[in-house]
């Protein structure tokens, strides 16, 4: 199907590479109009080039940030109807190797700056033009269900952004009920921040293949079965359905095989 989001406002954190690339794209094909943020400046300007979408730059941590970009967004579109909250890091380190450094800076980049971006979209969305709906997809992981044992600090913040979706949902279900708020939960894709979770390791190339080895489908994941969740949880298909979790994640957590 086409146009599933037709002239609809879009915004992608984190849109410049890897998983918002791709829902940017997904979108764009969709008939959104898509603005993607980023703190990479570069490849974001590159990539607005290429796609005719909207760059602006944007450190998801920063409350004022949030508040100017929604806010210029909707004086130029007059509404907000999507926001997919997928800027995030990844820092290894099992509890005993994380520092309370490492554990702020994850923190605010993945859950400050997920509950800063609900908060701002729901002050747009509940004024949109003739109580148009919106929606806000959560990017978190499977490691929202399980733990990771080498990564304390990426664990914690995942769990904590399923279980803000659904204080969110819960919220909007009984004041907005035209807003609805879900989260998703990737398994391990082939993007540049598992890339870089790989490179840390002693086998790079050993790891990423033990790692498809493990999933029962027999492979990563690609970016772009991600923003097809992504799609469906932004668009009127999933109408009836928010604060819910979408597992993408090749069947991993229905294996055996442990984190």
């Amino acid at each position: 199907m086409t146009g599933r989001l037709q002239d609809r406002v879009c915004v992608v954190t984190g849109g410049a590479s890897g998983i918002g690339a791709a829902v940017a794209r997904r979108f764009i094909d969709q008939g959104a109009r898509v603005v993607i943020t980023d703190i990479q400046d570069d490849k974001g300007a590159a990539f607005a080039a290429e796609t005719g979408c909207e760059f602006k730059h944007q450190d998801v941590s920063d409350e004022a940030a949030w508040t100017t970009m929604l806010d210029d967004v909707k004086s130029r579109h007059s509404s907000l109807d999507v926001l997919v909250n997928n800027a995030g890091i990844f820092r290894p380190g099992s509890i005993e190797e994380m520092t309370v450094d490492t554990l702020r800076q994850v923190l605010d980049i993945n859950v400050v700056g997920v509950a800063v971006g609900c908060r701002e979209a729901v002050r747009l969305m509940k004024e949109n033009p003739g109580g148009a709906a919106g929606a806000i997809v959560n990017v978190s992981s499977i490691t929202g269900f399980v733990g990771l044992a080498s990564a304390a600090a990426y664990t914690a913040s995942k769990g904590a952004v399923r279980l803000l979706t659904k204080s969110v949902a819960v919220h909007c279900a009984r004041h907005y009920r035209n807003i609805r708020c879900n989260s998703l939960h990737p398994g391990v894709i082939d993007t540049p921040m598992n890339q870089s979770a790989f490179d840390a390791s002693d086998d790079p190339a050993g790891m990423k293949t033990t790692f498809s080895a493990m999933q029962p489908i027999g492979r990563m994941i690609s970016a772009a079965e991600i923003a097809n969740g992504v799609l469906y949880l932004a668009s009127d298909d999933s109408s009836a359905m928010t604060g819910a979790e979408l597992l993408i994640d090749g069947g991993w957590l229905a294996a055996p095989n442990p984190l």
